[in-house]
């Protein structure tokens, strides 16, 4: 009987590490194709709410265009999930980056012409809706292109490369800026660098593992919920990561219109941005950390460590009242959120048997991004009515109950899964045996 497992290349490194995980060749290729990538998103995930901001001068509406880009996690995870175990991965992911791009070329129009707000809003949802849709599918397919010893490696890259490029996205945009690109033309340049990745995707092999679950109809929808509950490390971390998002993180979708209320910052101007790139840079440390410096630290530990640093350094970014002290606050406060949110999926993808990632993988996104925006529609008005202090300091004292909550050192052994889980069998007598589909 043979396992599905990826070419494993000579162990020159660590097992478990950064190092170790960019050893895989596919893997590699992937991660750098969706980091020029995820560049061009983060220059519009930067500016797009800025302009909208600067605009209207409403947390509310910020609030909004948060929600329809990230709210479709919410509602169309699972489903996406679903569809992510029935049809081929490659050419579904293709087709949605794609639509992605042509739907962001429509968006960079809209602004250049100061189109009607809600034409905005409905081009933005309908992106929305394709990274909906693409993301289970893409992260039941990542972790697979690594052993499963060097996955922690491989999901602390994923995050410190979201927030490298959560740094390089607004620094390109300013030096764009500085170049005399519009917002439209900003807008553009992240319509090409959906290029990357589509690339990326056609050079190496997308592993293709499905799961055939017992849940049939309608009740295939709680696939996910099933498997979590039945693993308490699961659920404990989905709704940890769930309760940190709507209440703690709502300070992330609303920055522009904290840091005008609080700081007193020009939304459109170079400290702004800088101010939002030094956040960015202290996550990428504080994902990188989890899989270089502390890589032997137990990740249960990680977790609590990072919930009362979080709480902490948001109660203090909370009170300040000018720009400067706001920096280095910023850059903690990134480092203590991302090194929170990396130790808690790198717990969640190892406790996660392969042909179960596209059912439980959605949850994972409904808790980290869906929820953000809900958190910033009902905050938004609040923030609105009376200024943004009382939210975040509010933030802060809820992290610091997840720290204790979300403890998950006091679980037994029993709910976790032995760290030595290989990789599914893909050979043709398993499969009819277990009901594991191995496409192509």
């Amino acid at each position: 009987m043979t396992s599905y497992t990826p070419p494993v290349p000579q162990q020159l490194h660590k097992p478990g590490t950064a190092r170790a995980a960019l050893a895989y060749r596919d893997f590699r290729v992937i991660w750098f194709g969706l980091f020029l990538s995820n560049v061009g998103t983060w220059m519009q995930n930067f500016t797009l709410p800025a302009y909208l901001d600067d605009r209207t001068k409403s947390a509310a509406l910020v609030g909004l265009l948060v929600f329809t880009q990230l709210g479709p996690l919410l509602l169309l995870s699972i489903p996406a999930g679903i569809l992510a175990d029935r049809v081929p991965r490659r050419p579904f992911l293709i087709t949605m980056q794609a639509i992605q791009m042509v739907f962001t070329i429509v968006i960079a129009a809209l602004v250049a012409f100061d189109a009607a707000l809600w034409t905005l809003f409905a081009v933005q949802l309908l992106i929305g809706i394709g990274n909906a849709l693409n993301a289970p599918a893409f992260q039941a397919s990542v972790p697979l292109m690594v052993a499963r010893r060097d996955l922690a490696g491989a999901v602390g890259l994923n995050s410190v490369m979201i927030n490298v490029s959560r740094v390089l996205g607004p620094a390109m945009a300013a030096v764009l800026a500085l170049l005399g690109f519009s917002i439209a033309q900003l807008l553009l340049v992240n319509a090409a660098t959906y290029l990357f990745l589509i690339g990326a995707m056609l050079a190496v092999k997308i592993p293709d593992v499905r799961g055939v679950h017992p849940e049939k109809g309608w009740r295939r929808l709680l696939t996910g919920v099933n498997i979590a509950r039945g693993r308490r490390v699961l659920s404990r971390s989905l709704v940890a990561m769930c309760l940190f998002s709507l209440f703690s993180l709502v300070y992330i979708g609303l920055f522009p219109s904290v840091t005008r209320l609080n700081l007193g910052i020009d939304t459109t101007g170079a400290t702004y941005k800088w101010l939002y790139a030094t956040w960015g840079l202290g996550a990428a440390i504080g994902a990188l950390a989890v899989s270089t410096l502390f890589s032997s630290f137990d990740r249960r530990r990680l977790v609590t460590m990072g919930f009362v640093g979080f709480s902490i350094s948001l109660a203090v970014f909370a009170l300040l009242r000018s720009p400067t002290p706001a920096f280095p606050v910023a850059f903690v406060l990134g480092a203590f959120y991302f090194m929170t949110a990396t130790a808690l999926v790198t717990i969640v993808q190892e406790n996660m048997r392969d042909t179960e990632r596209a059912a439980v993988m959605p949850l994972w996104f409904m808790a980290f991004g869906g929820t953000v925006p809900i958190g910033n529609v009902i905050f938004g008005p609040v923030v609105d009515a009376v200024g943004a202090r009382g939210v975040l300091l509010f933030g802060a004292a809820f992290a610091l109950f997840l720290a204790w909550w979300a403890d998950l050192r006091r679980l037994p052994p029993g709910e976790f899964l032995p760290p030595d889980t290989p990789h599914e069998p893909t050979d043709s007598a398993h499969i009819r045996q277990h009901g594991i589909v191995a496409g192509g």
